[in-house]
């Protein structure tokens, strides 16, 4: 009997224990608040949150941003990606990376000795068929035409000759020879401005059904002109020119190298970074928030605190699939998304290629 009395009481002491121990978390509970029981990852979620909820109260002031894209940094005529034009080893490459380049300029040249043997003996051949073209009495009606074809082929030759003799001069040191490329320029541009007028005066007089079909030695001359053209265009297809000014971004070879039409082989990327754009995707759940000449602002991770102002100067008409990022293969629940252009103010020191983000004000 004190034996069970004793267990009884032992028990009843570690209940009253626990319960007191129950009392006092219950009281500091209290005294803390119910909020400070919550872990830290509702906390952090909180804290991130801040910069989306930062939007007055009052109705009376706007919302800083409606919606947000991602994108990427390009220059202003996006980058312009060129691959060779014909099979070759490279024989000069007189541009560097950050050079400033203009329209028309020479970037690189392949091995050109058999095209230009192909364009002299064309040229050759030419000649000699207009000799027998002259010698012979002409088809009724068309002494006007034999005459506008003579003019816009002499006019395509001065437009080559003036094109190799620029090529020449600043395949050279451009500061010993700014002179001389400059009367090269004004010579070249000339010489375009007359091809151009013959051919205008070649056109009117009438379309090629219409007139009197040339006889076998026109026909011969026609023929042979023609293979100038193809052999003209060969030669050209050596060089690699800058389709419009910009800066070298990229060079993706060296002299020595032989070089093969590829559009996956890009061989130099140039753009204008004088003026800096973004392309960004926006959702598809966003569209109705974007319009042209919107005002926005630009953050990137490399810049932290920095916001760089901009507006939206294109709209793609239809909608595409993401390109920013892979996301492996397409499934039937992949978001589709809309492509926008924003041009940034001023000048900014991001850099084409870095990722950004855009925020539609």
């Amino acid at each position: 009997m004190a034996s069970s009395g004793s267990s009884l009481t032992k028990t009843l002491a570690l209940l009253l224990g626990i319960a007191s121990m129950g009392l006092a978390g219950f009281a500091v509970w209290i005294m803390l608040g119910p909020g400070q029981g919550k872990s830290s990852r509702s906390s952090s979620s909180a804290s991130a949150s801040n910069y989306s909820s930062n939007v007055p109260a009052s109705n009376e002031t706007r919302t800083p941003w409606v919606a947000s894209a991602p994108g990427r940094v390009e220059p202003r005529t996006g980058l312009v990606r060129i691959s060779a034009g014909s099979i070759g080893r490279v024989t000069a490459l007189p541009v560097k990376l950050n050079d400033k380049v203009t329209e028309g300029q020479v970037l690189l040249v392949q091995e050109d000795k058999d095209a230009r043997a192909r364009l002299l003996g064309a040229e050759a051949q030419a000649a000699a068929a207009k000799r027998d073209r002259d010698a012979t009495p002409a088809t009724a009606g068309r002494e006007n035409v034999n005459r506008a074809e003579d003019a816009v082929y002499n006019a395509e030759r001065a437009v080559t000759a003036a094109r190799m003799e620029l090529d020449d001069l600043m395949l050279g040191d451009p500061r010993n020879n700014a002179q001389a490329i400059t009367s090269a320029r004004r010579r070249l541009s000339d010489a375009q401005e007359r091809l151009r007028q013959d051919n205008a005066t070649l056109n009117g007089l009438g379309s090629r059904t219409t007139l009197t079909a040339p006889n076998r030695v026109e026909a011969a001359l026609a023929a042979a002109r023609a293979e100038v053209m193809l052999a003209d265009q060969a030669w050209d297809k050596t060089r690699l020119r800058a389709p419009a000014a910009g800066t070298i971004l990229q060079l993706n070879t060296k002299v020595g190298e032989t070089l093969a039409p590829s559009p996956e082989q890009v061989v130099i990327v140039l753009g204008d970074v004088s003026k800096l754009r973004v392309r960004a995707e926006l959702d598809d759940t966003e569209i109705s928030k974007v319009r042209l000449n919107q005002s926005v602002f630009v953050k990137s991770s490399s810049f932290p605190g920095q916001e760089f102002e901009g507006k939206v100067t294109e709209i793609s008409p239809f909608m595409s699939i993401p390109r920013m990022s892979a996301r492996g293969p397409r499934r039937p629940s992949d978001v589709e998304v809309l492509e926008v252009v924003v041009d940034l103010d001023g000048s900014v020191s991001l850099m084409p290629g870095m990722r950004a983000d855009v925020f539609f004000r």
